[in-house]
């Protein structure tokens, strides 16, 4: 998988950290001013490794922009109907129009991935997928979107920790499913799947982005940077805003009105 030193082995100061992600929230800021004024499209997939930290990744680029802008789509499992549906059909639902960037927690690529190891699907539906995954980006390309698939990988070891973590801490147990747990005993059913998924879609119009993050605070540092890195935004500088003077209060009076005020234990 390439240097796996890539994201960085040593500990970041969380000042330093915080620091350069307010520089690139802002750049992200930017962006979204770019994408509503251009009415561009931009799509970004998440994809990888339980625990790898997508969605920490996801949450730390929605965190300062619109969520009117930026959609954060996690589909749960299809319904009965969904199934009878042309395997792709549910996610071209959402898409982006113009003014919009949509951000995949998990994809498509499901089917090239959990769904192949844990035998959801046949591997005559997983070949069918490769094969036509690369043409659904192309038309996805052509049509005017910005599409980034980024893939991040992290090592067994902090994989093992990062489980553990998750269930003996009772903040995080929600992140901890059956199929985590499932899936953490076939590491390298989960590395055939992932190569063979490299070898059929990394191509040209779409190709994958790989991000090694057993240091979460350099990987999505890497992550928000090489996103920036790839659509051709443009900043306006920021207008000179100045705060009016307030109105003065004239005939007005608080109400005397019993009120219910909420407890103030800090």
């Amino acid at each position: 998988m390439g240097d796996k030193k890539s994201s960085g082995s040593n500990k970041m100061r969380r000042k330093d950290y915080e620091a350069e992600l307010a520089i690139l929230q802002g750049r992200l800021v930017s962006l979204q001013d770019w994408v509503k004024r251009t009415g561009a499209k931009v799509c970004i997939v998440f994809e990888g490794r339980d625990t790898a930290g997508k969605g920490g990744t996801i949450k730390r680029i929605v965190e300062r922009v619109s969520p009117r802008v930026f959609r954060v789509v996690a589909l749960p499992s299809p319904t009965e109907r969904e199934k009878t549906q042309m395997y792709i059909q549910r996610y071209i639902a959402h898409f982006p129009a113009a003014g919009e960037v949509v951000i995949f927690d998990r994809s498509w690529y499901n089917r090239a991935g959990v769904e192949r190891v844990m035998g959801f699907c046949t591997p005559q539906q997983t070949e069918d997928f490769l094969r036509m995954a690369p043409l659904v980006e192309r038309a996805m390309v052509d049509s005017g979107i910005i599409l980034l698939k980024y893939w991040l990988e992290v090592s067994e070891d902090e994989q093992t920790r990062r489980l553990e973590s998750r269930i003996n801490d009772p903040r995080k147990t929600w992140k901890l499913s059956v199929m985590d747990i499932e899936s953490y005993g076939r590491w390298y059913d989960y590395s055939r799947a992932r190569d063979a998924m490299f070898q059929a879609t990394d191509v040209g119009a779409a190709p994958w982005y790989i991000a090694h993050t057993d240091n979460k605070k350099r990987g999505r540092l890497n992550i928000i940077s090489h996103l920036l890195s790839q659509v051709p935004y443009e900043a306006e500088p920021m207008p000179d805003v100045k705060l009016p003077p307030r109105q003065k209060p004239g005939d007005y009076q608080e109400p005397t009105l019993t009120l219910r005020q909420i407890p103030t234990p800090f």
